[in-house]
């Protein structure tokens, strides 16, 4: 035998094991000190998800983080040499437009500093930081696993996050939160920054526990888990992978979120005839379904419509008058400055006695034409639409990533019509970079040869 074993070197040995596999342990260990700037600091920063919110400082830490890794790692002659995806450059059009218009209001009231620095945070954590996300991986790598991952872990805390507080809801600890330093010293609406616990709301009649988790407004948190949900459909591993879909599920339940409710099935859907090659035929099968349901029910296309629509509305009644109330003031408002909005938010819609909520406060869609006008909302609607785009034609040759990319996004633009989207995005920016790495591997990379030892090593 040229060679022996040392007698340290038993049958079940760590050291043999180690023998046996020279190969995996060191690519284990490659894999994970291999990990780039962006995908570590991402990687944390999800991770660590509930400190950032019992600190109150999400609206800010998120866009400071995106942005800083995007300026950290920017390249003009990157930008020169590649061609960035429309989709990219779309939304930094949008992101411009919201800050020109807000500039041209900021003039025309009169210069308010107090009113230009909400105006640039608001830049800052909305459409910019959609654009921040989408671009970070073209510059610095960002690979899906790593943020699916990193998602997972952040939707299986969600259970023992809500646990803690329906247990505080029942032993009547919290009560209606706290507000954190950072916020008492910063001026300006706190209501973002402010930490909620669970609470009991009616629906239906029926007093239910709600919360609103990391995020300032159930609506919020429904989309979020919701999307959620999704991503970690990708994860890897199995059991980390159950627990995540269980506890976004639960996220989804305990936001008692309507749009949410109603795009989950339908996200499903979507996915299901992508994966199943029956997305070509989806408008010939809801056609069929439909004109199947009227004749069932005895009712027109209208009324098949407007059926669940009522039942929803009456599910929590107050909240859907006064959400349709300040639509209607806010597309009112809209028409007296039509084609660049008011760039600011001037007046608010009265509710009762001394409740008043500023316009654009819902939908989107309305917001962006009181803001920022028919202009904004071109731009909107063709940022919007060319991610679809993009996520739909990789979705289309197999891309399983791309498929419930696709499906997230109609879930978010339907769940648009009930919250502003630039509220939403600093609480969704994991969407987003995970969305940006999802496309940035699906965007074809051309290989230039730039030394010897590259053309050696191919020859």
């Amino acid at each position: 035998m040229l060679f022996k074993l040392p007698p340290r070197f038993t049958a079940n040995s760590p050291e043999k094991l180690m023998l046996k596999l020279p190969s995996i342990q060191p690519r284990l260990i490659q894999e994970e000190s291999s990990w780039s700037r962006s995908e570590r600091v991402i990687y944390w920063t999800i991770l660590l998800t509930p400190l950032w919110w019992l600190l109150g400082i999400q609206p800010l830490f998120y866009p400071a983080v995106v942005i800083g890794l995007l300026l950290v790692h920017f390249s003009l002659d990157q930008v020169i040499q590649k061609s960035f995806p429309t989709y990219v450059w779309v939304w930094l059009a949008m992101s411009l437009a919201m800050l020109w218009t807000a500039a041209l209001g900021i003039n025309d009231m009169g210069f308010s500093l107090q009113v230009a620095a909400a105006a640039i945070v608001t830049f800052a954590k909305s459409y910019f930081l959609i654009f921040a996300c989408l671009a970070l991986p073209f510059f610095n790598r960002v690979r899906v696993e790593v943020v699916t991952r990193a998602i997972a872990w952040m939707s299986a805390g969600y259970l023992v996050t809500i646990a803690v507080q329906i247990a505080m809801l029942i032993l009547k600890i919290g009560g209606n939160g706290y507000t954190p330093l950072l916020a008492r010293l910063l001026p300006g609406d706190k209501g973002s920054l402010r930490v909620m616990f669970a609470n009991f709301s009616p629906f239906l009649g029926v007093p239910l526990p709600r919360t609103v988790l990391y995020t300032p407004d159930p609506p919020i948190l429904g989309i979020c888990a919701l999307l959620c949900f999704l991503i970690c459909l990708g994860e890897r591993d199995r059991t980390l992978r159950y627990l995540a879909l269980l506890g976004a599920f639960a996220a989804l339940v305990v936001s008692a979120s309507r749009s949410a409710w109603v795009c989950f099935p339908l996200a499903f859907l979507i996915g299901s005839c992508f994966e199943f090659g029956l997305f070509r035929q989806l408008s010939l099968w809801c056609t069929a379904l439909t004109l199947m349901a009227c004749s069932i029910f005895g009712l027109t296309i209208e009324e098949l419509i407007r059926k669940p629509v009522e039942g929803f509305t009456q599910a929590r009644a107050d909240s859907s008058q006064e959400r349709a109330l300040v639509v209607r003031k806010t597309l009112e408002a809209w028409q007296e400055s039509p084609w660049l909005g008011w760039g600011v938010i001037r007046g608010s819609a009265h509710l009762y006695e001394d409740s008043y909520i500023g316009l654009g406060s819902f939908s989107t869609y309305a917001a962006v034409l009181y803001l920022n006008g028919i202009v904004g909302f071109i731009f909107l609607i063709a940022a919007m639409l060319i991610t679809l785009f993009a996520a739909y034609s990789r979705a289309i040759r197999g891309n399983a990533s791309c498929k419930w990319a696709f499906a997230g996004l109609v879930a978010l633009y339907i769940s648009c019509n009930a919250t502003p989207l630039s509220w939403m995005a600093v609480n969704l920016w994991f969407f987003f970079v995970w969305l940006g790495a999802v496309l940035c591997e699906g965007q074809p990379h051309q290989v230039r040869v730039t030394s010897w030892d590259q053309i050696s090593g191919q020859s």
